[in-house]
């Protein structure tokens, strides 16, 4: 499986952005997931998402404010990200893995087989 990702930029505080992930070469995974990694930071788990949603976790800062959807017809995950802050800036990275786990670990990147390439997000004013 190839994912791509895509829908990066630069938007101001308080601003909205949509990313993409596709997939090639087969389909979505039962689980996917949205990563990201700021400068001198890990990388960290911002939102998964099962087939069905049985598993579905957000990181805490951004619940409320950041919406994981999939359309299998498309071979697409999407990230909606609203009210974006400063410390949102990071490359994003799209994941999936085949067969889902519990929510409790859907944000560990080490249960996750593919990965997309990423996708540069920077807010600023």
């Amino acid at each position: 499986v190839q994912l791509q990702a895509s829908g990066g930029g630069l938007v101001q505080p308080g601003g909205s952005l949509r990313l993409s992930c596709t997939a090639s070469g087969s389909s979505l995974g039962s689980l996917i997931a949205w990563f990201r990694q700021a400068p001198g930071k890990e990388r960290e788990g911002v939102s998964c998402h099962s087939r069905g949603g049985i598993s579905t976790s957000y990181t805490d800062s951004v619940r409320g404010r950041f919406t994981i959807s999939r359309d299998n017809a498309k071979n697409t995950v999407y990230l909606q990200m609203n009210s974006l802050k400063p410390e949102d800036t990071a490359v994003y990275f799209c994941a999936s893995r085949a067969v889902r786990v519990p929510s409790s670990i859907c944000l560990d990147s080490n249960v996750y087989h593919y990965w997309g390439q990423g996708t540069l997000v920077t807010v600023s004013s």
